[in-house]
């Protein structure tokens, strides 16, 4: 757009004027330039707006006749009311312009942050293909509490996914407590069950907020099952390669990261089937709980996430965006709440192909 638009409006009043004649005065309409410029464009092109508009109005006020009145009273007053309002404008212009380069420079520092926290895995880890979608409802901001981590370890691949009660620079200290702790006892710990526990532990140790996160942990040790560990978390689903989806309901499921200290075990973890094709769904509760606009009504995820996501285990990532763009369609093109899709698919590596051993001479 740039200045097409200021300029427009004051040829169009100036036209106007010249069409009009010497008995209809039009030119203080061209006050409509500069704060149409404000919006538009930088500060100094404010300013040129503004410098052309006056000269502009000095130039047709002969035609006007505004200077056949006495002392000129009009076309000053005119003149000093266009120049507060230029004035007003370019301040206008330049806040514009500082705010848009402050924001610019959250953003980046933000995207940096989130890479650094989340660290995005491969779209393979070790025989698991995956593919995530990480959607900060504080734009800026484009990091918020719900976290996620997908690592390959000696005891198999090991998947967290977490929701931070709460929002904010909190949220996120407390996500990366949890992302931090999980790194080092995915490696360290053999069961699944105690992994979860040394993270347990790491929140109670670190967030002294009284803030809680919902958690799923998974494992694939074992070729033809996942092993899954219920914090109260969203139940995730089973995607099979001809579009039946399968709610995996924990039969153990347990409080929320955090709340240990209100009940007196842990969780046991589950092992579900997982036939080559099926997909794992993960998400967080802003997945679910977004709300259609037009009925108010929650995402039906489990509903909708099988013809999207059926047969595509060997391009997770075009899955996984269909499911985010049918979500978007249902909240209306936008979230109140930060979202996490990620979808798992284990696959072999295929055998190296070596090539064929020399004939034994007879």
């Amino acid at each position: 757009m740039g200045l097409s638009l200021p300029l427009a409006s004051m040829a169009l009043v100036v036209l106007a004027d010249l069409v009009e004649g010497r008995d209809h005065f039009l030119t203080p309409g061209i006050v409509v330039a500069p704060p149409l410029a404000a919006i538009t464009v930088t500060w100094r092109k404010t300013l040129f707006v503004g410098v052309l508009g006056l000269l502009v109005q000095a130039a047709l006020a002969p035609y006007d006749g505004i200077t056949d009145i006495p002392d000129h009273d009009v076309f000053f007053g005119q003149a000093f009311a266009y120049a507060f309002v230029t004035l007003f404008s370019v301040y206008i212009a330049w806040r514009r312009e500082t705010g848009a380069k402050a924001f610019t420079a959250i953003a980046s520092v933000a995207e940096a942050a989130q890479h650094a926290l989340m660290r995005p895995p491969e779209p393979r880890v070790g025989p698991v293909r995956l593919a995530v979608r990480y959607v900060s409802a504080a734009d800026a901001a484009q990091i918020g509490g719900d976290l996620y981590a997908v690592l390959e370890t000696p005891h198999g691949v090991r998947a967290l996914i977490g929701d931070v009660r709460g929002k904010g620079l909190a949220a996120v200290q407390t996500s990366a407590v949890v992302l931090g702790a999980f790194r080092e006892a995915a490696f360290d710990e053999g069961g699944l069950d105690t992994v979860a526990a040394r993270v347990d532990t790491s929140v109670g140790r670190h967030v002294t907020t009284g803030d809680f996160i919902t958690a799923l942990f998974a494992q694939f040790d074992t070729p033809g099952s996942v092993e899954l560990l219920h914090y109260g978390h969203v139940a995730p689903l089973l995607v099979s390669t001809d579009g039946t989806v399968q709610t995996l309901d924990p039969a153990d499921p347990w409080v929320p990261l955090g709340l240990k200290d209100l009940v007196p075990a842990g969780p046991a973890p589950w092992r579900v089937p997982m036939r080559p094709g099926d997909v794992l769904v993960l998400c967080t509760d802003g997945v679910i709980e977004a709300r259609s606009p037009v009925d108010g009504t929650f995402y039906p995820l489990g509903e909708r996430v099988g013809p999207l996501v059926a047969g595509a285990h060997s391009d997770l990532d075009a899955a996984v965006e269909r499911v985010y763009a049918d979500l978007l369609r249902h909240a209306g093109g936008s979230l109140s709440d930060d979202v996490v899709l990620l979808l798992l698919s284990p696959q072999p590596r295929p055998l190296p192909m070596h090539p064929q051993d020399p004939p034994i001479p007879l």
